[in-house]
């Protein structure tokens, strides 16, 4: 039996992985400190006989008892809300923890995949962004920890791929959204929900003419796999192409909710990035992979989450 070790395997992206791996009947040992993750996220799993949770802060050594074929390395405070208010923590997981994942992957001669992220472009000049775009990061900005913690994470990567022979794959994740986010997440589709479907106003940054492109999580988590069993050894873009301004994204939302919650406009944080789009060529060419959820479809599953999730908050009050 194939057996994964998901670090983060309490966040959003890293629970659904979980899931994903054992549906095929695959071992899954789960690795998290839970700082930004929750024990809600694999509920539907925690008692599959080939899930096994341990409670660790990955920044620190660790040791994994049996045999491991692949190291996936999801944990890290994603959301701009959690790494302006856990810097630190988020910096330390990106160099310390990815060192530890990597070390981790070694000893067990294990294929290890990183998750980057489409933040390694900062406020990019070059648009779409493809893999060979270098970026334009500010690195003493508020985004700088977030940023810089995952580039130095993929420069880590590629000296133990270079230097060690390891079997490294690195995904650069593009605004993945679905069931399970946090309500105060603190990202853009989660707060345009969470506000409609309360009737507070919807907060929108700057104009709302910055554009982001969102990926469904089923699409994003086939493309992580198909990534994971190929040969593929340099970065890969996984997103959606369809480029949203984010008014557009705020006016879907209210439409498919049916809100009356009116649009409020703030100004536009620090170093936000006006463009962000995927050119995903080398995802469509090299791993047959492409997002197959409209953005419809995919606010539709996501808002009923949210739904029940406020439902529960209600009858918890």
């Amino acid at each position: 039996m194939k057996a994964f070790v998901i670090t983060g395997v309490a966040g959003f992206i890293g629970s659904h992985l979980a899931e994903s791996f054992l549906s095929d009947g695959y071992r899954v040992i789960g690795v998290d400190n839970f700082l930004t993750g929750r024990k809600e996220n694999f509920a539907s799993f925690k008692s599959n006989k080939n899930f096994e949770l341990v409670e660790h802060n990955i920044s620190e050594e660790i040791e994994i008892s049996g045999p491991v074929d692949y190291i996936l390395h999801f944990a890290s405070p994603a959301s701009p809300a959690d790494y302006l208010h856990l810097p630190i923590q988020t910096l330390k997981v990106g160099s310390r923890g990815t060192h530890h994942a990597l070390g981790l992957a070694m000893a067990k001669r294990a294929t290890f995949l990183l998750a980057s992220t489409s933040e390694v472009y900062g406020d990019p000049l070059v648009h779409p962004q493809k893999e060979n775009y270098w970026g334009n990061v500010n690195p003493v900005g508020p985004r700088g920890v977030y940023d810089e913690a995952k580039r130095f994470a993929e420069a880590l990567t590629m000296a133990y791929q270079h230097t060690h022979g390891l079997n490294t794959k690195i995904v650069r994740i593009f605004n993945t959204y679905g069931p399970r986010m946090r309500l105060n997440d603190g990202r853009a589709i989660p707060n345009f929900i969470a506000q409609a479907l309360r009737g507070e106003p919807i907060t929108i940054f700057g104009k709302g003419t910055q554009t982001r492109s969102f990926c469904y999580i089923d699409d994003l988590v086939s493309g992580i796999r198909k990534l994971l069993m190929s040969d593929l050894l340099e970065p890969v873009n996984i997103g959606n192409p369809v480029e949203r301004t984010l008014l557009d994204l705020a006016k879907k939302i209210l439409e498919l909710t049916g809100s009356k919650s009116p649009m409020v406009f703030k100004p536009l944080p620090q170093d936000d990035p006006k463009q962000r789009c995927p050119d995903i060529g080398l995802a469509k060419s090299k791993l047959g992979w492409e997002p197959k959820t409209s953005l419809e479809e995919g606010l539709k599953s996501t808002i009923d989450y949210f739904k029940k999730v406020l439902a529960t908050e209600g009858v918890n009050r």
